[in-house]
């Protein structure tokens, strides 16, 4: 029994170390309208969220958009690249 509970708190551990942000960085090309626009599109936030994300990332040089596994966020960084906008996985 204390093996099969060591063995899950593990894959439990790899799951959280599995998960990863998508960061959006500041520039000064595109525009507030926009970054919320592709924000609502791509990572699908509300207009709210996708406000105040983009906010934060004009104010302090970057914000976290999105987090999941590697696999998820890779589309939707490709798409957010397509677009013209600045980002990576972390």
């Amino acid at each position: 029994m204390i093996k099969e509970r060591t063995k899950s708190l593990d894959q439990n551990e790899e799951q959280l170390t599995d998960r990863r942000e998508l960061i959006l960085f500041n520039d000064d090309i595109n525009t507030f309208d926009f970054v919320i626009e592709t924000l609502i599109e791509v990572c699908e936030h509300d207009p709210l969220t996708a406000e105040q994300c983009t906010l934060i990332a004009h104010f302090n040089g970057k914000c976290s958009v999105k987090s999941g596994d590697v696999e998820e966020l890779i589309p939707i960084s490709s798409e957010m690249t397509n677009r013209g906008l600045t980002v990576s996985i972390k």
